[in-house]
């Protein structure tokens, strides 16, 4: 199983950027995906989250209404589009992938339900 993310880079507060993630060697469908981040000296916490038929979705309070996730089953890729980035929002990204979730379920916010992660990818948001 791999998720590889991509598309992190240096921007300006006001700024948008989407981060993509490509999984493979999983059932992609029958996976929820998530977002989540890092910040220097921080834990790591949920960003947003998708279910797995992309019908419902879950975002922190930090950045319900600028972030939207997305899922392209066909090309098994998630998405992150950023809008309105702040410098607040600078950490690595993470994508993973929750394959034990089931359809009744919200999605779900907390790292140990996510079986498979990605590397990370590093956002950067300057003021």
């Amino acid at each position: 199983v791999q998720l590889q993310a991509s598309g992190g880079g240096l921007v300006q507060a006001g700024d948008s950027l989407r981060l993509s993630c490509v999984v493979s060697g999983l059932t992609f469908s029958r996976y929820a995906l998530g977002w989540f981040r890092q910040a220097p000296g921080k834990e790591r916490e949920f960003v947003a989250g998708i279910h797995k038929n992309g019908g419902r979705t879950y975002y922190s309070a930090d950045v319900e209404g600028r972030f939207t996730i997305t899922r392209d089953n066909a090309k098994k890729m998630v998405y992150l589009r950023m809008d309105s980035l702040k410098p607040e929002d600078t950490a690595v990204y993470y994508c993973a992938a929750d394959g034990r979730i089931i359809t009744s379920s919200p999605v779900r916010t907390y790292i140990s339900a996510y079986d498979h992660w990605g590397q990370g990818t590093l956002v950067t948001v300057s003021s």
